[in-house]
C-alpha cells in the first residue's frame, strides 16, 4: 500500500472525525484539506462517504444505550415522542438537501466560499453567545415537536458547505431556549438519521464508483477507524466541555481559520484548487 495514500487517509479520517460533531463544520475542513493533499479527485469522493459512515459509528455507540431503549420501548409515549421529534428535525434539510444539492455542490463546494462561511458562522456564534440565555428546555426528553421543527430549519443552514450541522443545530437550540447540553445531545442524535440518509444517498449516486474502488479496502479502512476514534474523542470532549464553557472558542477558532483561507488565497501564498 502506498504510504503517502496512508498517510492522506489518516490525516483526512482525522479531520472528519474531529469535526463532525464541533460547530466548525467537517464538511468544510474536508473540502479544505482534501484541496491541500490533492485528494479532491473521484477516489477522494469515494472516500468521504466511507469516513463518514465512521463518525456515524461513534455517535451510534457513544448513544448505544439511549437507542437500545428508545428502539425496545417503541409503541410507549416517551420512545414515540423521541422518533416523532427526530423524524420532524429531520424532514426540512431532508427536503431541501434533495431539491437543492446539485446546485448547491456546484458553486458552493469550494474553498473560498467555504471560508467566507467559516466566518460568518463564527460571527452568528459570537452574536448569539451574547445573547441572554433563558432555558425552558432542559432535557431532551422535554422538547415538543416544535422545538424539534425549529432545531430541523436551523440544520437546513447546514447544506452551505462551512457553516456546520452541528454548529446551526446547537447554536439554534440555544436560541430556541434548550440548555447546552440539550442542544448538544439532540445535534447529535439527530446526526444519526441526517447522516445516513445523506451517506445513503452517496453511495447509491456514486456506487458505481465504489464498486470500481475495492482496491482500496485498506485505504478505506485506515480512514473509517481513524475517523470512528477521533469522531468518539470529539464527542465525549465536547461534553464535558460544555458543562464549563460556552462555544466562543469555536467562533473565533472559525474566523481565524477563514480569514487564513482568505488570505492565503488572495495573497498566492496557497494555490487553491478552486480560487
Amino acid at each position: 500500500m502506498d504510504i503517502v495514500l496512508a498517510l492522506k487517509a489518516l490525516i483526512l479520517g482525522l479531520v472528519e472525525g474531529l469535526t463532525e460533531f464541533l460547530p466548525i463544520s467537517s464538511t468544510g475542513h474536508l473540502i479544505l484539506a482534501g484541496d491541500l493533499l490533492n485528494f479532491n479527485d473521484e477516489r477522494g469522493k469515494a472516500f468521504e462517504i466511507i469516513i463518514q459512515a465512521g463518525a456515524i459509528l461513534a455517535v451510534c455507540w457513544e448513544y448505544r444505550s439511549k437507542i437500545t431503549t428508545v428502539v425496545k420501548g417503541l409503541g410507549q409515549p416517551a420512545s414515540n415522542k423521541f422518533v416523532f421529534n427526530l423524524f420532524v428535525a429531520f424532514l426540512p434539510a431532508a427536503i431541501l438537501g434533495l431539491l437543492f444539492a446539485h446546485k448547491i455542490k456546484e458553486y458552493l463546494f469550494q474553498p473560498v466560499p467555504v471560508a467566507a462561511a467559516f466566518i460568518i458562522g463564527g460571527i452568528l456564534i459570537l452574536w448569539a453567545e451574547k445573547r441572554q440565555h433563558v432555558i425552558r428546555v432542559d432535557s431532551v426528553e422535554e422538547m415538543s415537536w416544535k422545538d424539534a421543527l425549529k432545531v430541523g430549519l436551523a440544520q437546513t443552514l447546514a447544506l452551505i458547505p462551512g457553516t456546520s450541522r452541528s454548529g446551526a443545530t446547537i447554536i439554534g437550540g440555544l436560541l430556541f431556549g434548550m440548555s447546552r447540553r440539550t442542544a448538544t445531545e439532540f445535534s447529535f442524535f439527530l446526526a444519526i438519521p441526517t447522516l445516513l440518509a445523506a451517506t445513503a444517498y452517496e453511495v447509491y449516486k456514486n456506487r458505481e464508483l465504489l464498486l470500481n474502488s475495492q482496491g482500496d479496502i485498506m485505504l478505506f479502512a485506515i480512514g473509517f477507524v481513524t475517523a470512528f476514534v477521533s469522531a468518539l474523542i470529539a464527542i465525549r470532549a465536547l461534553l464535558k466541555f460544555i458543562s464549563q464553557h460556552d462555544f466562543v472558542v469555536f467562533a473565533w477558532y472559525r474566523i481565524v481559520f477563514g480569514i487564513v483561507v482568505l488570505a492565503t488565497a488572495y495573497t498566492g501564498v496557497v494555490n487553491w484548487s478552486a480560487t
